[in-house]
């Protein structure tokens, strides 16, 4: 990543960072970021709103609605996720290029491991297609 994490902009989504256990944090934090970093290099997809849904960080594009709304959170099983609207096609077409490198949750979800080192081009390709689901795409 190249730049530092934004600053957080909600008292909620700061205290909900700090709950989570720090080995998570650390992973959902880069998520964040990387979340944030590709968001500014998509002019169309505008400023990001950065709030709570489900109790969990969500990042929303409410000027322009060109994307679906990601969260972040811990699943059940451990470790940490990003999540996408389970009816869209986002994780579906994700899936289809990294079949094997992730371990996917349905149609909603990824889950890492705490100590996951991430693959930060592949899971920008993930963020990059759900901030601009609702573009219209080439034919």
């Amino acid at each position: 990543m190249t730049s530092a994490i934004p600053a957080f902009q909600d008292p909620a989504v700061a205290a909900r960072f700090a709950s989570f256990p720090d080995r998570a944090r650390k992973g959902l934090l880069t998520l964040r970021s990387l979340i944030f970093e590709t968001a500014a290099d998509l002019p169309p997809v505008g400023p990001l709103e950065e709030t709570l849904k489900w109790g969990q960080p969500a990042y929303l594009t409410p000027e322009t609605k060109s994307g679906s709304t990601i969260r972040l959170g811990l699943p059940k099983e451990g470790g940490f996720a990003i999540y996408v609207h389970c009816q869209t096609t986002i994780l579906s077409e994700f899936q289809s290029l990294f079949p094997d490198d992730f371990t996917y949750e349905g149609h909603r979800a990824i889950r890492f491991d705490d100590d996951a080192d991430l693959p930060q081009d592949q899971i920008g390709l993930l963020i990059r297609r759900a901030l601009t689901y609702h573009l219209k795409q080439p034919a």
